[in-house]
């Protein structure tokens, strides 16, 4: 059998620093995840109303594609034994939230969307449309670059 297939022990961080962050980006994955899970009907209405630049299939993908995207990112932030190709998967999910994101939130503030807000999870986590919605956002995006350097999972050079 392959050592690709089979359950491997996460290699260890880079930093303490970069374990810390890799935790926090953690833990505001699973607050969204959960919140978004329990209001997915009243976000489904609201990802239609923000006229996103996809057609109606894609407006309905958007949300799913974001938990899932959230859940499945945890593994590797939180360095559970999993398989090697998982833990690159896992790792690319946790950049692909973060970009999902950034992306929710440039849209709306660029789109001139000023009665809506940038809604992450139903009323729980929104913020008014503004630049700082997007340097929130853009700061969330580097709590996922940071884990994904820190928490590397492939062989390294000399550090």
């Amino acid at each position: 059998m392959s050592i690709f297939v089979t359950t491997t022990p996460a290699p260890k961080p880079r930093t303490i620093n970069s374990l810390k962050v890799s935790i926090l980006y953690a833990v505001i994955l699973t607050a969204a995840a959960v919140t978004q899970l329990f209001n997915f009907e009243d976000l489904l209405v609201y990802i239609q109303s923000i006229n996103l630049p996809f057609n109606e299939a894609g407006d309905y993908a958007f949300l799913p594609l974001m938990v899932v995207a959230e859940v499945f990112a945890l593994p590797f932030l939180l360095r559970m034994d999993v398989s090697p190709a998982f833990r690159y998967v896992s790792m690319f999910l946790g950049l692909l939230a973060a970009a999902l994101w950034i992306f929710l939130a440039c849209w709306v503030v660029l789109s001139g969307q000023s009665d809506s807000t940038v809604n992450y999870s139903s009323s729980l986590i929104s913020f008014l449309p503004g630049f700082y919605a997007i340097f929130i956002t853009l700061a969330i995006g580097i709590l996922a670059i940071w884990s994904a350097w820190g928490l590397w999972p492939g062989k390294r050079t000399a550090d």
